[in-house]
Order: C-alpha cells, then sequence, then structure tokens
C-alpha cells in the first residue's frame, strides 16, 4: 500500500510532455549560449583596458563589447544574482518555492485547479500566480531588493568593463553583429516543434 502510494506521488511530479519538450528546448538553448561564450582570458586581457576618450566613445565601446561579450557578461551578471542569493538563504529558498509553485502548476499538473469548489482557467491561474509571485517577492520578503541590488552591481560591473575594454581587436560575424542581447534564447534549432500549451 505505502509502495502504490509512493509511486503515485512520484508519477504525480514527473513532467508532462509539454514539460518534457520545453526542458529540452531549454537545455538546447542554454547549451548553445554556453558555445557562443568568448574565452575568459580574452574578456580579463589587461592589455586591451584603456579610459575612454569621450561619454560617446565609452558607450560605443560597451555597445560593441555586448555584442561580443553578450554572454560572458550574462554569465556575469547571473553571477552576482546567485551570490547574493546563497549570502542570503531564506530569500533562496523563497524564490526556490516560488519556482517549484510555478514549475507544478504549468508543467507537471494535468488536472484543474480547484479552489472552495471552484475550478480555474488557466488564465486565471497565471494572474493569481503572478500577484502571489509579485507580493512574496517585493512585498513579504527582501527577495525583490535582493535581485535588484545584484542586478544593479551586474550592469555596473558589466558597464565599467565595456566603457574600458578597447574592441578594436574583437571581430564580429556579420549576422552575430545584428542580434540582440538575449538572441541566443530564440535560436535554437528549428527543427524542434513549439512547445505545447498546458491542457
Amino acid at each position: 500500500m505505502m509502495a502504490s502510494s509512493v509511486a503515485t506521488q512520484q508519477q504525480s511530479l514527473a513532467p508532462t510532455p509539454a514539460a518534457r519538450a520545453f526542458l529540452s528546448r531549454l537545455s538546447d538553448g542554454m547549451k548553445m549560449a554556453v558555445a557562443q561564450r568568448r574565452p575568459w582570458k580574452e574578456l580579463v586581457d589587461r592589455n586591451s583596458l584603456a579610459k575612454p576618450e569621450s561619454l560617446s566613445d565609452a558607450l560605443g565601446r560597451i555597445r560593441k563589447n555586448i555584442g561580443y561579450f553578450k554572454i560572458n557578461y550574462i554569465l556575469v551578471v547571473l553571477g552576482c544574482i546567485a551570490a547574493s542569493l546563497v549570502y542570503h538563504p531564506l530569500s533562496l529558498l523563497t524564490l526556490g518555492v516560488l519556482a517549484f509553485m510555478w514549475y507544478y502548476l504549468y508543467l507537471v499538473r494535468t488536472e484543474p485547479v480547484v479552489l472552495f469548489n471552484r475550478s480555474f482557467s488557466e488564465r486565471e491561474v497565471m494572474i493569481l500566480m503572478g500577484i502571489v509571485s509579485v507580493v512574496v517577492v517585493f512585498l513579504l520578503s527582501d527577495v525583490g531588493s535582493l535581485l535588484l541590488s545584484a542586478l544593479t552591481i551586474g550592469a555596473v560591473a558589466v558597464s565599467l568593463h565595456g566603457a574600458f575594454r578597447v574592441p578594436d581587436d574583437l571581430f564580429l560575424d556579420e549576422q552575430e553583429g545584428g542580434a540582440g542581447f538575449l538572441s541566443f534564447l530564440g535560436s535554437t534549432s528549428s527543427t524542434n516543434p513549439p512547445v505545447a500549451s498546458h491542457v
């Protein structure tokens, strides 16, 4: 009896086919992003650092460096966020609980949400979860201010590096140079089928 209840519980937490497709696509996107990362040695080359001559020179350098080092810069910002969460384990736990709730409600759950004998539509569930997330992150905990602080520190670090890194020796392909900062997220193989919406 106990074994069957454990098996049922494990099946209830197993991802749906849509969840598996989403996680597979996410994994492919992350692998592609890591493949686009530039060598860290090139990023921290001290011989390529120089004070910008003007504000417009600094902004031009930042734009070129973001185009070239975008994955490295994203990893720097994510590192700042991760470090701040590690030093604040309660905030990390809060985000983990919220992430599990989103994961369960949108990638695992197969039956409609019923509360107080009322069935909720997918849109209502999303709105309710959005409200709960905003309230928890910004009003009931310090997670919001912690994330904003970490994002600010990461953005300042990226901007300073971009302004002082001389981009003369950096070469971008035409196609790559026109891509946006988060372009790798949508550049997974076109052979992957679109993720089915939750039914």
